[in-house]
């Protein structure tokens, strides 16, 4: 099992988004926080397999860093 960082924020018109791994291009809504996850969970996961079935690997590279201003 591999871990990835999400983006989640409430958006008024959609409700609550959350994207995925840049590599995944994963955008989706949800109605709470744990069916957003969910649905997170499950389209990474497809995308995972895709990418592995194809021979590809994601992006391990990526940062994720707090800015205060």
């Amino acid at each position: 099992m591999s871990t990835y960082t999400v983006v989640i924020h409430e958006e008024p018109a959609w409700g609550i988004l959350g994207r995925g791994p840049r590599a995944s291009r994963v955008l989706l809504a949800g109605e709470t926080v744990d069916e957003l996850l969910q649905n997170l969970r499950e389209a990474i996961a497809g995308v995972l397999e895709v990418m592995q079935e194809e021979g590809r690997a994601p992006e391990s590279s990526v940062q994720v860093v707090e800015l205060a201003v």
